[in-house]
């Protein structure tokens, strides 16, 4: 069987070449350089024809006339391969082009689908404290057991989606409104916030001490979760779905204090004017938001969160982290420091100066005790942090100053105060100070509830009472007060002492906290 091949152009004038050489090769006489000392000068003329440069441009030359050949020969037959070549690269741009068109389609309409719903909903304004709340209502949180309960964007709960407030407005929350969207795709006018963003919710206000460190405890508990890695760059406060600019100095004393830095109250300046036809939208680049205080949260997880802010705050306010153990008087008995934290106005004692005399009574009858008396209402905040790391035993009336307790060491004892009238018809809001005792590491001592004071116009159980117990000074019962002082103080000595043998300090060891102190 005969077999026939296909000779290119391009295979034939590349043969051609070489047996063109090979024949100019052929036709010259072989040379001989002959030995003839008489004549070098032609010797060296003749070894020049043979110089390495001349070699060297021959081969150059024969190149070029190859490259030549090989450009000829794709002119006349362009292979597959080449076309395909040219092809890859004229067609991606076309085809990049063309997807960046639909792209920026698609962002465009991902912008204006962008749904605003009111930040608080009224919808459920009957219970607006249940379940998802009132605020942020078609949002769900994020909880583990025993854990704080929050909402984080992006993440894979909200779809890798931002969080995206119309918020200003300080009058009516149903007029502020929020939105998730996608980085790529922010919503119309949208100032894009960098940085992490702290969203509060506080059904209360930010004023009261106790009220307010309520709703930043779970941002707390969220930093050390976190390995506080992530400081916020500003804080989006809100009271039934209105903004607020502004937090008690005692608390924001407090924030400083923890995350290092004063606090950045955002107030939306420049971003629009709270109308929910007319304002711009912001968005953040991360967001945590709050809006169940420390509901959720085990005994132990709030433990650790009071820990670390009582060292915070000792830190800030340059007081030893030591403790109260170890401190002796001059006669060697260990210092307990009784401390009467005192109100002025409603719910202060009638006869003040009474009720000091009994426990300064009871605390002389101590070896050790010493009794200090302070006012809640003039003492700065690192004043305050400074009294109650030299407390034992905390003495006060119902109120907000009480909320001092968790600066006190770990098993430091509290002793409460109540009018007339609160068991009846306050409600469980009574037992607050039991809780936040419980939550720190303190011993609630119990409480004396006054029997006597003002009467009220109708039914001893009638909620109309209330408004007439609420702010009632209190009085006093000399001998229930006395023996109450002397079994806490009794108590405490029998506590030190045995803390003394295990040379055990009640406040935790910095090194336990996972974000340091």
């Amino acid at each position: 069987m005969s077999r026939t091949s296909h000779i290119s152009p391009f295979s034939s004038s590349i043969d051609q070449v070489f047996l063109s050489m090979a024949r100019r090769a052929a036709s010259e006489p072989e040379s001989t350089i002959p030995h003839n000392s008489k004549n070098p000068s032609r010797i060296s003329s003749f070894v020049s024809l043979y110089t390495p440069k001349l070699s060297i441009f021959y081969l150059l030359s024969l190149i070029v006339i190859l490259l030549i050949l090989f450009y000829i020969h794709c002119l006349h037959a362009p292979s597959t391969s080449s076309y395909q070549m040219q092809k890859s690269f004229i067609t991606p741009p076309l085809v990049d082009k063309n997807c960046s068109r639909k792209l920026k389609s698609m962002a465009s309409k991902l912008r204006e689908s962008v749904t605003f719903l009111p930040l608080k909903d009224l919808r459920y304004s009957s219970k607006p404290l249940q379940g998802h709340t009132w605020f942020m209502s078609s949002m769900h949180d994020t909880h583990e057991k025993g854990e704080v309960q929050y909402q984080e964007f992006p993440s894979k709960a909200s779809k890798g989606r931002l969080l995206c407030l119309k918020g200003a407005d300080k009058h009516d929350g149903s007029w502020n409104s929020y939105a998730l969207a996608w980085a790529q795709a922010l919503p119309p006018n949208a100032t894009l916030m960098k940085g992490l963003t702290f969203v509060s919710y506080n059904h209360y206000n930010y004023d009261n001490i106790w009220h307010g460190l309520s709703s930043v405890v779970p941002f707390v508990a969220w930093s050390i979760r976190n390995k506080c890695l992530n400081l916020p760059k500003r804080w989006v406060l809100y009271h039934w779905g209105e903004l607020r600019t502004t937090m008690g100095p005692w608390l924001s004393s407090l924030m400083e204090a923890t995350f290092g830095s004063p606090l950045n109250i955002e107030e939306f300046d420049g971003i629009g004017d709270g109308n929910e036809s007319t304002s711009s939208p912001a968005c953040f680049e991360k967001a945590v938001v709050m809006r169940h205080n420390e509901g959720g949260m085990s005994r132990e997880k709030r433990v650790e969160v009071y820990d670390l802010l009582r060292c915070k705050a000792r830190v800030y306010c340059n007081v030893s982290l030591r403790g109260r153990i170890g401190e002796f008087d001059e006669k060697g008995f260990p210092v307990i420091g009784l401390t009467m934290f005192m109100r002025t106005g409603p719910r202060s004692f009638k006869n003040e100066s009474t009720v000091i005399g009994i426990f300064d009574r009871a605390c002389r009858k101590v070896e050790g005790c010493r009794l200090m008396v302070a006012y809640a209402n003039n003492l700065s905040f690192c004043e305050q942090v400074k009294l109650m790391s030299l407390t034992d035993i905390l003495v006060s009336q119902h109120g907000a100053q009480l909320t001092n307790m968790f600066l006190m060491d770990r098993n430091s004892s509290v002793m409460e105060f109540f009018p007339k009238g609160w068991l009846k018809l306050a409600g469980i809001g009574q037992y607050v100070y039991h809780w936040i005792a419980s939550w720190s590491g303190m011993n609630h001592r119990g409480a004396w509830r006054d029997t006597g004071g003002d009467t009220c116009r109708f039914p001893e159980n009638d909620r109309r009472c209330m408004s007439v117990y609420k702010n009632a000074r209190i009085g006093y019962n000399d001998t229930y007060f006395s023996e109450w002082a002397k079994n806490v103080l009794n108590d405490v000595i029998m506590l030190r002492k045995a803390q003394e043998m295990s040379n055990k300090d009640r406040i935790i060891n910095v090194s336990s906290f996972s974000c340091g102190c």
